[in-house]
């Protein structure tokens, strides 16, 4: 049995790749903080969890030994999280990453999979962002990303295989929910408060479901060395406007809903390609924003979000603040 020690495993997308790797017969280790919580996954004779942080090199040396994969997903999570304490998010983001990376070498690790951010482009102009495009990013959490996976790349070898994904914003409905992005902050508040805000609207964001997001992780745990050791990929889906998503929301959620478009200075707008990740891998995404929208309703409809406007649990920057983690 094939064994992947997943680091930040109790996260947005942790708690939904956890159980489909259990399900695809994997030995996993999840190693978190489990700031949200350790409920979100559910117990499972192969799954061992590990409280600990990143930054602990002595911890993971310990636990780290005898892994075929190594899945990285832990970091301080978009730009508002990041900028509330950004020395804490430096040393969790990039000072952590290079001995992980080595100690994840030297203990003789088959493949580390490294979660990057289709951020790191900034804002471009060009119709489609493909991977070989200059990177432009535009926050220090996005120029980070960009520094591991300069490191990353520097320790790729025959031995010690490599692979960067570069996701879109996740969407839908998971264990440890986040209602901080923007499909799911739309849905949020369109269910609950019958009305949303469009800051802008015309930009665009590339959108992956978390379904699918889990399943590019097992793609690429799958794939022959030769498709995609030293390979980055974006992983994306639908990349439409944040007006298309309002319109969407307001589709699914009813036609009651009220959409307020006020002004915005956030630029942001780019158009990612995942042509690369479906020519190497043949992958390619089964799920739309529709089905994330009406997938978080049913989470709703069914209170397994219960006060989703205010609780921190979803929402990371609330959490953040109120664990005041150093």
């Amino acid at each position: 049995m094939k064994k992947v020690f997943i680091i930040g495993g109790g996260g947005y997308v942790g708690s939904a790749l956890v159980p489909k790797m259990l399900e695809s017969g994997y030995h996993v280790t999840v190693y978190d903080l489990f700031i949200y919580g350790e409920d979100v996954l559910e117990k499972d004779p192969n799954l061992i969890t590990i409280k600990g942080d990143v930054r602990n090199i002595d911890l993971l040396e310990v636990y780290l030994k005898g892994f075929d994969y190594v899945i990285h997903l832990a970091c301080i999570s978009n730009d508002p999280s990041f900028e509330l304490n950004p020395e804490l998010g430096k040393s969790i983001n990039l000072d952590s990453f290079k001995p992980l990376v080595k100690l994840s070498r030297d203990l003789k690790i088959k493949r580390f999979i490294y979660a990057s951010s289709s951020s790191v482009y900034g804002i471009k102009k060009e119709k489609n962002v493909i991977e070989t495009l200059a990177l432009e990013p535009l926050t220090d959490y996005s120029k980070f990303k960009v520094e591991c996976e300069k490191i990353l790349s520097e320790f790729t070898s025959s031995e010690f295989e490599t692979v960067i994904i570069r996701p879109a914003t996740v969407c839908g409905y998971a264990k440890r929910q986040r209602l901080d992005v923007v499909v799911n902050i739309l849905t949020n508040l369109a269910f609950n408060k019958r009305k949303i805000k469009v800051f802008g609207g015309d930009q665009l964001r590339p959108n992956i479901h978390i379904q699918d997001m889990v399943n590019v992780y097992l793609e690429v745990i799958k794939a022959d060395k030769d498709l995609v050791n030293g390979e980055i990929f974006n992983a994306g889906y639908d990349n439409f406007t944040v007006n298309d998503i309002a319109l969407t929301v307001k589709e699914v959620i009813g036609d009651d809903i009220e959409i307020e478009t006020l002004p915005t200075d956030d630029n942001r707008s780019y158009h990612v390609s995942s042509e690369k990740i479906k020519k190497y891998l043949n992958f390619k995404p089964q799920h739309t924003i529709k089905d994330a929208i009406k997938d978080l309703k049913k989470a709703f409809e069914e209170e397994k979000l219960p006060n989703s406007l205010d609780d921190s649990r979803y929402f990371n920057i609330k959490k953040m603040q109120e664990i005041k983690l150093k």
